[in-house]
């Protein structure tokens, strides 16, 4: 029996879920919801779905959805999931989860007492490569426990014309999140580390800051650059930089053990293993390259094949979160993102926030 799916909120992000579940057989698009009921007609419309609403509440007792994807602005979904979870529905919210770390502790824990399933649309972590990396990591390719992770997560904002639109624009949801831009984009880069991060109480050292090319526009509050430092009971440390200015814009998480390391280029969806055997002379300079230019040559072509199967989709985390969580729902197993790594990403963002706003100094804050 397909899963009954309905989407609230119905904007671009919308796009890739409907795409996604009409791409899944185990579910079946009911219904989508939004306060515009144009964006909710024409979403519909688009993708299947033979029902409408800008009314959650008649949504959930007309349509029955199984499950409720949600993809509205972040500072609505606390109270959107807990009224899906209190209907009974399953629930996947988009990044960020919620806009602090007790909304956050909330949900799950009425999700457990529900017993139903909620999960993060953080859809990196399902990607082919993350999905590749994880499998090397729980097969002792590191050599034990990582030592040190070092992500770059950036965002362009674009050419000075678009970015100044968004800037000027105060009406925009983003600028009533506690933590603003950053907060909406590194959820992404900062759930790569939580899930090998160790214990309760991680120390957390942020810097935020406005670069130049967003004061020349005159703004002066938003921070669009972020540099961190975390360490856990383990003394396992993580470096975090976002930046809207690093040119290229790279998204890359790298690993490293007592061993070997491993490096993921999300962007280009390469998977690069990182060997800790050095050479003695002038072997060193020659034959680690030689090896990194195979290993490039094989995501080349691995990529080519995913291509030519349509398995390449630019969301195909996407698709492989959802697939999972749906499993998930099926066979009664943990959801695809474990609740205590959603619980401690949320954690990391609310002590970054509270270091980089209202003043961008850094200090250390432990989280408890």
């Amino acid at each position: 029996m397909n899963l009954k799916a309905a989407i609230v909120g119905c904007g671009k992000i919308a796009e890739a879920h409907a795409e996604v579940i009409n791409n899944t057989p185990e579910a079946v698009l009911v219904a989508t919801c939004d306060r515009e009921i144009l964006m909710a007609r024409q979403l519909a419309e688009r993708y299947g779905a033979k029902n409408y609403y800008n009314d959650l509440s008649l949504m959930l007792s007309e349509a029955e959805p199984d499950v409720v994807h949600i993809t509205t602005p972040p500072q609505s979904h606390y109270e959107i999931a807990r009224t899906c979870l209190e209907a009974g529905c399953h629930v996947i919210v988009e990044k960020p989860f919620t806009i602090n770390t007790y909304e956050a502790e909330k949900l799950i824990a009425l999700a457990i007492s529900r017993k139903l399933k909620i999960t993060s649309g953080t859809d990196e972590q399902f990607s082919p490569v993350a999905l590749e990396m994880r499998k090397l990591v729980n097969d002792g390719w590191l050599g034990g426990k990582p030592v040190h992770m070092d992500v770059y997560y950036c965002y362009d904002l674009g050419d000075e014309r678009y970015a100044r639109v968004f800037i000027k624009d105060k009406s925009h949801w983003l600028w009533n999140l506690p933590g603003q831009l950053i907060q909406n984009i590194i959820p992404h880069a900062i759930i790569k580390v939580a899930e090998f991060l160790e214990g309760t109480q991680i120390s957390v050292i942020a810097r935020g800051f406005t670069s130049d090319f967003v004061k020349k526009m005159g703004e002066t509050h938003l921070r669009d650059e972020l540099r961190a430092i975390l360490i856990d009971e383990k003394q396992t440390t993580a470096y975090l930089t976002f930046s809207t200015q690093v040119r290229p814009p790279v998204r890359q998480f790298m690993i490293l053990g007592p061993k070997n390391g491993l490096l993921v280029d999300q962007d280009h969806q390469a998977l690069i293993k990182i060997p800790g055997q050095t050479y003695k002379s002038y072997l060193e300079k020659t034959w680690p390259l030689y090896q990194l230019s195979r290993q490039y040559r094989k995501n080349l072509v691995k990529n080519i094949e995913l291509f030519l199967r349509k398995q390449f989709q630019m969301k195909r985390g996407l698709y492989n979160l959802v697939q999972l969580f749906y499993k998930s729902i099926e066979t009664d197993t943990p959801p695809p993102i474990p609740y205590d790594q959603i619980i401690l990403s949320s954690r990391i963002m609310d002590s970054i926030i509270s270091q980089i706003y209202p003043n961008s100094e850094g200090r250390s804050e432990d989280i408890q």
